[in-house]
């Protein structure tokens, strides 16, 4: 990686650390710290999630007129305010607006990394950039949740208050770390993606959502996100509990187990994935997937005894995150290979909305199911995943060979794209 490139990677995961000291504690502090109420921390959670789909369908545009640096840093800072108000917050109408801050800037912050990971790459490195974003996030996260877990006490008001003030610090980090980023436009990345002036003209989400490839992925990424990361912490955290009689300290075990196949897994999946076919590889997923929701399903089932289920529970949620690990470096540089150079974050940021969207959707869906409909929710879930299979292998079809392998592209076809020789040498 160069220099830019390693700074970005540096602040994603100083980013994902702050966000795992305070995400799995949220509802806690706010119903139980703050005595406010289930009630109000439910509120708290969509405000939350609704703040980013406010937010995300204009922030392409402007990271496509000003540049995704500056974006960043005021998403950073954003996030920043309402994290350090979410641990002095002690009523109602400040929860609501620290959550609502909060939301809107780690939601921006998406895409706005997405495109300078792209400025920072080409083909030849996008994969193993993307790769190693999910891999630092995951490991971010993981530690963040597990000091944090170590510092949290719910008598102590106080605790949570240093909780948010390290995210909050961790935001401003971030965006000092990527004030000393210099994003170059390479020639090979204008190029391969040269300016689109009939999207440009038409402009915004209509120009996105009509490339016919870009919505078949977003299909594809709802359905990916609702499957599986809209159901760990609702409905199969439910279906766990109530039908398989997990405790809840083995869902914490479970979730550990998922972040450590990706830690594990990452890197070596990449080696398998990077030469094959991206459509295949997210069909091998969904594979994958429906397997994980048998596996699960057979926790419930009662027939077994209680080792077994549990330890078919948190087998499950191994896979998923040795699915997770195979999507990594595949489905971001996919909408970053179908954006033409002058959207890149509006693609970007149109499919930040639909994983928004899923994220959203999923327990809504999920969580009554998980608790109260296990066989049917069981079922539903195994479809879905065959479903990822299916609609992949649509995709494949509407996808270049390039796009769809970029292993495809050898250095002769990158020097063909360029400028000949001779007109270097004049240029020079």
């Amino acid at each position: 990686m160069g220099a830019a490139m390693r700074r970005i990677q540096t602040g994603n995961a100083l980013s994902a650390f702050g966000l795992g000291f305070t995400v799995p504690y949220l509802y806690v502090y706010v119903a139980q710290v703050r005595d406010l109420g289930a009630t109000t921390a439910g509120v708290v959670l969509a405000v939350f999630a609704m703040a980013a789909l406010v937010a995300l369908p204009f922030t392409g545009r402007v990271i496509d007129r000003r540049g995704p640096l500056p974006v960043l840093i005021g998403a950073a800072v954003l996030a920043s305010v309402g994290a350090a108000s979410m641990g002095l917050s002690a009523n109602v109408p400040t929860v609501v607006l620290s959550a609502a801050l909060l939301g809107a800037g780690t939601a921006v912050m998406q895409p706005a990394l997405a495109t300078m990971i792209v400025w920072c790459s080409d083909s030849s490195t996008r994969t193993r950039a993307f790769a190693m974003q999910f891999f630092l996030q995951n490991l971010g996260l993981g530690i963040g949740g597990l000091i944090g877990g170590h510092i949290v006490d719910e008598s102590r008001p106080g605790s949570f208050t240093l909780l948010f003030g390290i995210e909050a610090v961790m935001f401003l980090v971030l965006a000092g770390i990527v004030l000393t980023v210099r994003l170059p436009r390479s020639l090979a990345l204008q190029e391969a993606r040269p300016a689109n002036t009939e999207a440009k003209a038409r402009g915004g989400m209509r120009a996105v959502f009509g490339h016919r490839a870009m919505v078949q992925l977003c299909v594809l990424g709802f359905v990916l996100f609702f499957a599986c990361y809209g159901q760990f912490e609702s409905g199969l955290a439910a279906y766990g509990t109530e039908a398989a009689g997990i405790q809840p300290a083995t869902l914490g075990t479970a979730l550990a187990a998922n972040t450590a196949v990706i830690v594990v897994a990452q890197f070596v999946v990449l080696k398998f994935v990077e030469r094959r076919s991206r459509t295949r590889v997210i069909a091998a997923v969904g594979l994958i997937w429906a397997v994980a929701w048998v596996t699960a399903g057979y926790a419930g089932l009662g027939h077994g005894s209680q080792a077994m289920a549990t330890a078919a529970f948190i087998s499950a949620y191994g896979m998923f995150g040795l699915g997770e690990a195979m999507l990594s470096p595949t489905v971001a540089p996919l909408v970053a290979d179908l954006a033409p150079e002058a959207m890149v974050g509006q693609y970007n940021s149109a499919f930040a909305l639909v994983k928004q969207l899923a994220l959203a959707v999923g327990p809504a869906v999920g969580g009554p199911m998980g608790a109260a409909l296990h066989g049917p929710y069981i079922v539903t879930f195994v479809l879905f995943s065959l479903g990822i299979s299916v609609l992949a292998l649509r995709l494949g079809r509407q996808l270049t060979p390039v796009q769809d392998k970029p292993s495809l592209v050898s250095r002769s076809l990158v020097v063909a794209q360029h400028k000949p020789s001779a007109q270097l040498e004049a240029a020079a």
